[in-house]
């Protein structure tokens, strides 16, 4: 069992905690969080034997050798650094990182620390639908971009209504719909079609100054990708890549519950619709299978692979975030 700590009590850490028991690869030992009561409600809900308020006695004395980080997305960096520096492998959630400079720290960190792992929280590529996509995708004959839509209204965006900053729409804590929901379809088509040669971001800001929901256009040799999200509206349209007559239609670019191949004579064939029981179970699977066998050569792969992609993902949602004169409160460039 991988011994596993965590930084943040809130939904997704319960969901990841959740996806842990179920796959029986993890046992939770240790928790951090600012508030004492906060962190020993966390730890006796799920069985964890030791809590924290102090974030350096966390990695300094905490029983565990991988750690989940699921604070704000601003405090991922200087958490992530710590984690490496004291020889913890990290699974961050994401976005793992806010500027490319703080990516290429934590990757030289990395470099310098060979015996640890980093995993980037990217949930929907694990799936087996988007596998089926994948494979799929290599059987077209032609392909003309794709479309993938994101958009589910934030219960927290009632608060900001009624005059609050909640974190997730707050400019401090590198908040806005490109840095949530934006990330789940910029990891979709970065692993699809690899990088675009130019990319524009189109964003609705709100009054707490962070992007509510935008649309991003990335553009291909060949043709354009279209990435439409928002954390303050609801859509129920489906997502679809594009061959020449035929097609293939995703219910949701995030959650990615249901794939349809349709042909050329608009038959519909189901190439993917398994509901994993908890929808983190496929990553955590992948990040145990790493962590328990680092050499093995085709986990090796799997990690160079996801390692890289991440870094694309964090350039390009940066170089979009450019593009919209999005700024965080603090950030160096």
């Amino acid at each position: 069992m991988i011994k596993l700590g965590i930084i943040g009590t809130n939904w997704i850490t319960q969901q990841f905690i959740d996806a842990i028991k179920l796959s029986r690869k993890f046992d939770l030992t240790s928790v951090y969080s600012r508030h004492d009561q906060t962190a020993k409600t966390f730890a006796a809900k799920n069985g964890a034997q030791e809590t924290f308020t102090d974030l350096n006695a966390f990695f300094t004395k905490g029983q565990f050798e991988t750690v989940y980080i699921a604070s704000p997305n601003s405090l991922h960096f200087e958490q992530a650094q710590m984690a490496i520096q004291h020889g913890k492998n990290v699974i961050v959630e994401k976005p793992t990182f806010s500027t490319q400079k703080q990516m290429a720290k934590i990757q030289a960190l990395l470099d310098e620390n060979p015996q640890v792992l980093y995993f980037e929280a990217a949930r929907n590529i694990h799936t087996e639908n988007f596998h089926a996509i994948e494979k799929k995708l290599g059987q077209l004959k032609t392909v003309q971009g794709a479309e993938f839509t994101y958009s589910k209204y934030s219960s927290r965006y009632d608060l900001v209504l009624e005059g609050e900053e909640p974190n997730v729409f707050s400019l401090k804590y590198a908040g806005g719909a490109l840095q949530d929901l934006g990330v789940y379809t910029v990891y979709d088509a970065v692993a699809l079609f690899g990088m675009p040669e130019e990319a524009a971001y189109y964003s609705q800001l709100i009054r707490t100054g962070v992007d509510g929901k935008g649309t991003a256009i990335l553009q291909y040799p060949e043709y354009n990708v279209t990435l439409n999200f928002s954390k303050i509206t609801n859509s129920h349209m489906t997502s679809e890549i594009y061959g020449l007559k035929d097609l293939i239609e995703i219910d949701d670019a995030g959650e990615i519950n249901a794939v349809i191949y349709i042909d050329d004579d608009r038959n519909k064939q189901v190439i993917g619709n398994t509901i994993d029981e908890n929808p983190m179970l496929p990553e955590v699977e992948d990040f145990a299978r790493v962590i328990n066998d680092p050499k093995n050569p085709q986990n090796k792969h799997d990690y160079d692979y996801w390692r890289q992609l991440s870094v694309y993902v964090n350039k390009l949602i940066y170089n979009l975030r450019q593009d919209a004169h999005i700024s965080f409160v603090g950030e160096k460039k």
